[in-house]
């Protein structure tokens, strides 16, 4: 199964992606510049790889937590997919990102640090899938 997982945010889009379901390799991340142009971007992203099941980061807990989850619902239910989607909790994954790349890159604002963020929603999620 070819997995793939997205960390929605208000200006970028990570991407990660898993062909066999094991090693998870990020991607380029999405510059969003509206909401419909994000959406055609992903959409063509998955296209791209032959997705057959997206992981969507989502964050748990946090004053804005609710707020959040609306907004990538929406945005999701603006992809036109025919595949699976599954929502994994993005807890400190951002965060978790930074710390591990400390020293290795400059951190821009280039996406690389989202991208990372969606590698590891999507190690939670096949970490997850192999427990149950």
């Amino acid at each position: 199964m070819k997995y793939a997982s997205i960390d929605v945010g208000l200006k970028r889009i990570g991407t990660a992606i898993a062909l066999d379901g094991k090693i998870v390799m990020p991607q380029n991340a999405i510059i969003r510049k509206n909401r419909n142009q994000a959406a055609r971007d992903v959409n063509a992203f998955l296209q791209e790889w032959e997705i057959e099941h997206l992981i969507v980061g989502l964050p748990k807990g946090g004053s804005s937590e609710a707020e959040m989850e609306r907004r990538i619902k929406h945005f999701v239910s603006l992809l036109e997919l025919s595949i699976p989607i599954s929502y994994q909790d993005e807890q400190g994954s951002s965060f978790e990102a930074k710390e591990m790349t400390m020293g290795q890159f400059r951190h821009k604002r280039d996406g690389k640090i989202d991208s990372i963020a969606a590698q590891i929603i999507l190690e939670r999620f096949l970490a997850r899938q192999t427990k149950d």
